[in-house]
């Protein structure tokens, strides 16, 4: 059945072992640097039962007939795409600011395995009964599911069987029960979430068939031997009055250390076959990527907003050059929509029965967005103005005795009062300028893979074959002429 938020609140009070900042976390549904993005969670569970938003989050089973999420669903028609795009844009305006892992992006990462169902036969049958039964038990059991990539890696002109194994996450001994694993993967939201996919970064197999460094399966994070190491959280460090987003939307990240962990046989998705792990590495973001690229439509709507507030409070916006900056930020914003729609509009269908986006659509759309943000960001920050970094903080403005000088400063005009003028001002620093700022560009950058694998991606699904006809046939080229890639 579909949780409540405080089900998922008792979920992960099972007794981890998680540290952040100096200290071990008694709660972390209470601590103050988990607690805002677990509330951010839970609201998302309660969007699903809530009279107002309840019909955008959640489906009727065809079967039960019971409530699910839409998150879940798998996407077999253009009307499940264009619903679950509804369901991300409510739960971003709810949170009041972009949020990935707390939502629905890594489940479709479990998709792209289910496409794999052949390959999973060939190394064993029970592999491809077990994604079909997580998938079915993610859709009933409505865990918080996220993914775990990225190992520490070590020296990486070395093989991992050359330096510490432990480098990157390996089977150390099989039993009747499963399989035990040692290691450690970054996961941003484990210390609270359910349950991750966890498959492996891309490793130096060379043309070995087999590895122990190839395996992939679904992890209860409440398990034995697990520890979480988390990076200090923004929540908490400065005023909520002057950094809105980082006190309310930073996703945690942690090292997640597997100091021998049993994984049970039925949780195993895949084990040594480097076939297997490279089929999963190829097609990993085939769907995840759509509400990743719509998180970043989000970012840019945000940066949209700041802007045009900014120059329609300082009665700038009939300036020509201001509205060309503004153009510019449209046109990024209507580029990234542009893709997602026709991603959509042209759907494949995939090799395990389901509807994918349009990969070549998807995966350039995805190359569009992040790597222009970076000078997007900044055509915002010149519009919101240097006073973004030089505005004091709201105490200040609230200390009785230069008050009035900021009062008379920072007011504009009868519409524009001083108050609302910094909260412009605190909330454009934070999206464009604060550390959280910094945090979420670095995360863009490489949530999903690096920009060498994104352009790989797009080398992958492009049809070089339209273009290569093309000039065939214009340029009266041999019929000799391979045209293959």
């Amino acid at each position: 059945m579909i949780r409540t938020g405080n089900e998922y609140r008792e979920s992960i009070r099972d007794g981890r072992q998680i540290w952040i900042d100096g200290e071990k976390v008694k709660d972390v549904t209470t601590h103050p640097m988990f607690k805002p993005v677990v509330d951010v969670r839970a609201r998302i569970y309660d969007l699903a039962h809530e009279e107002h938003s309840r019909k955008v989050m959640t489906y009727a089973d065809e079967e039960t007939g019971e409530a699910n999420a839409i998150a879940n669903r798998l996407p077999k028609t253009q009307q499940d795409w264009k619903d679950k795009r509804a369901a991300v844009e409510l739960v971003q305006r709810e949170a009041g600011g972009v949020v990935t892992r707390v939502g629905d992006e890594t489940i479709g990462e479990m998709w792209s395995l289910y496409d794999g169902q052949d390959v999973l036969n060939e190394v064993d049958p029970r592999f491809s009964e077990n994604i079909r039964r997580h998938i079915a038990r993610t859709i009933k059991g409505d865990p918080f599911h996220i993914s775990a990539n990225t190992d520490p890696k070590g020296d990486r002109s070395k093989a991992p069987q050359d330096q510490d194994p432990d480098m990157l996450l390996h089977v150390v001994k099989e039993t009747d029960s499963g399989i035990v694993v040692r290691g450690a993967k970054y996961e941003t939201a484990a210390a609270y979430a359910n349950q991750a996919f966890t498959k492996p970064t891309i490793a130096n197999w060379g043309n070995d068939k087999l590895s122990d460094y190839a395996v992939g399966f679904v992890v209860d994070l409440g398990s034995p031997g697990l520890k979480f190491i988390s990076r200090n959280g923004f929540a908490g460090r400065a005023p909520a009055a002057d950094y809105p987003l980082a006190n309310r939307v930073d996703e945690v990240e942690s090292l997640v250390v597997f100091d021998n962990v049993e994984i049970p046989w039925e949780d195993v998705l895949f084990y040594r076959h480097t076939k297997a792990a490279a089929f999963i590495r190829s097609t990993l973001h085939r769907y995840s990527a759509l509400p990743f690229v719509q998180r970043t439509l989000h970012l840019a709507d945000l940066m949209i907003g700041s802007a045009l507030w900014n120059v329609k409070q300082t009665g700038l916006e009939k300036q020509q050059a201001v509205q060309e900056k503004l153009a510019q930020l449209a046109c990024y914003r209507e580029g990234i929509n542009a893709h997602l729609t026709a991603a959509i509009a042209n759907a494949e269908a995939s090799p395990g029965g389901l509807l994918m986006p349009n990969q070549s659509l998807l995966y350039t759309g995805r190359v569009f967005a992040l790597s222009q943000l970076p000078a997007m960001m900044h055509t915002a920050r010149e519009l919101c103005g240097g006073q973004i970094c030089i505005t004091p903080d709201s105490a200040t403005f609230n200390d009785p005795e230069v008050s009035p000088w900021l009062e008379k400063f920072y007011t504009i005009n009868d519409n524009w009062v001083a108050e609302d003028r910094r909260r412009l001002l605190a909330f454009a620093r934070d999206l464009l300028n604060s550390d959280y700022a910094g945090h979420r560009l670095t995360f863009q950058l490489f949530a999903q893979s690096p920009p060498f694998a994104q352009l790989g991606a797009v080398y992958r699904n492009f049809d070089w074959s339209g273009p290569l006809d093309l000039v065939k046939d214009a340029a009266n080229l041999s019929e000799k002429v391979n045209g293959s890639l």
